[in-house]
């Protein structure tokens, strides 16, 4: 019982507003003193040292970085722009084209803050300028600003990885795959909106340049980013290289290609830095909580009892998989995904083996659940991101009522991953 209370005060603590990391860490000291006395916390440091040892956790920052120099560089305001003009001209061809965009930023960057306030900022104003309907226009730009969490190289297919146990570069070919249904679905969404509801999505008046100069913009905008991907994920799916090291190649990549654009500034590469610093002493201190909170919570018992409540749900295996996803789904509501998948993955990842089910399957399962907390209101972050660089023309309900769609496609993406498994292994 100890174990589910401990759950319980966390929850309600981070409800009211409390750190992440420090209650986790805080209600774990209290709880952990109360059960075991000071002999537990020998253990501690052994757990820190781990942390702090663990190759492939040293990606994170290393991507971080990547994507934030790719953003200020501007490479991203390029693509959205040359995509902008080519795809304009269809009904809902700016929201074509900010998916595509959404799509190649989240394969070269991962990081969904600087894809959500780049096409905020660039792709926004545009579509409001043409007429776009506010609500869809918020949507689609905070849906394909969360694609960074399925397509790779994802900060949380890293996490994933190194909680379940899994070869990283087996999560990223795993991952492939559902991210593209991902995008495909949001595109025939798209064009179906248009088309049923002509004044949601107009299209843009026609360029004066000839499409030859407007194919040829495009692809100078594209291929350097593409370029960029092919070398990083390329290795790793090739077993040339570990995540670790073509995380450094893409972090150094990106400052050869803010080079060539002309782009590169001393301070730009200061503040991509600072930034990523801020980033991943988020991610490790949440990261140090939850391992000190999920010690506390083995040792009094608390994985044990998870367990045997799992392993007798009705329905056996898919009875395990509808309640976790029911589960991980509500808890985006309120909590990160850092969160979720340090406090609750670790509690339900050792009735994977005896349950019969594939820990590889099942952790794009979480990844794809888990793209959802960005924006499911109130805390998700896309929709704050969003409002942050938003005109005051749109309203927070706004954003809030054009992401819900955008859910249910999630949603749906999640349950044809569940009805066909074989798709996570065809790149394997």
């Amino acid at each position: 019982m100890i174990g589910f209370i401990m759950f319980l005060v966390c929850l309600a603590l981070l409800a009211l507003g409390f750190p992440v990391a420090f209650t986790f860490g805080g209600v774990a000291l209290i709880f952990g003193l109360y059960a075991e006395g000071l002999h537990l916390f020998q253990l501690v440091a052994e757990r820190m040292f781990a942390i702090m040892t663990n190759v492939t956790l040293m990606a994170v920052p290393l991507f971080i970085f990547m994507g934030l120099v790719l953003e200020r560089s501007g490479i991203a305001e390029k693509m959205l722009e040359s995509m902008g003009s080519l795809f304009g001209r269809v009904r809902g061809g700016l929201a074509v084209s900010t998916v595509l965009v959404g799509m190649v930023l989240a394969a070269s960057t991962g990081v969904v803050g600087a894809s959500v306030v780049a096409m905020g900022l660039i792709a926004l104003p545009v579509m409001l300028k043409y007429n776009y309907d506010k609500r869809f226009a918020s949507g689609v730009i905070c849906a394909s600003g969360t694609l960074g969490q399925i397509i790779p190289p994802s900060v949380i297919l890293i996490i994933l990885g190194d909680v379940l146990q899994q070869p990283v570069g087996d999560l990223y070919r795993a991952a492939l795959v559902p991210g593209l249904l991902l995008v495909v679905i949001y595109i025939i969404y798209s064009l179906a909106l248009a088309f049923f509801k002509k004044d949601a999505a107009p299209a843009m008046p026609r360029s004066d340049a000839p499409l030859a100069v407007q194919y040829w913009a495009a692809f100078k905008a594209i291929v350097p980013a593409l370029t960029l991907v092919v070398i990083v994920l390329g290795t790793v799916f090739a077993g040339i290289a570990t995540p670790t090291e073509s995380a450094a190649m893409g972090a150094v990549g990106a400052v050869v290609l803010a080079m060539v654009s002309g782009k590169f500034r001393f301070t730009m590469l200061h503040q991509a830095a600072l930034e990523t610093a801020k980033i991943s002493a988020m991610v490790f201190t949440i990261l140090a909580g939850a391992t000190f909170f999920s010690m506390v919570f083995t040792y009094t018992g608390g994985d044990v009892a998870v367990e045997q409540i799992m392993q007798h749900l009705p329905g056996g295996k898919w009875g395990f998989i509808f309640l976790t996803m029911l589960v991980i789904f509500l808890l985006g509501f309120f909590i990160d995904f850092v969160e979720i998948a340090y406090i609750f993955v670790p509690m339900i990842a050792p009735i994977l083996v005896k349950l019969g089910i594939d820990p590889l399957w099942f952790g794009i399962l979480i990844a794809v659940n888990l793209q959802t907390s960005f924006l499911t209101p109130p805390f998700g972050f896309a929709l704050f991101y969003l409002r942050g660089v938003a005109p005051p023309s749109i309203t927070t309900l706004d954003i809030y009522r054009g992401v819900v769609p955008f859910i249910l496609l999630q949603l749906l993406a999640l349950m044809l991953v569940i009805a066909f498994p074989g798709m996570i292994y065809l790149l394997h």
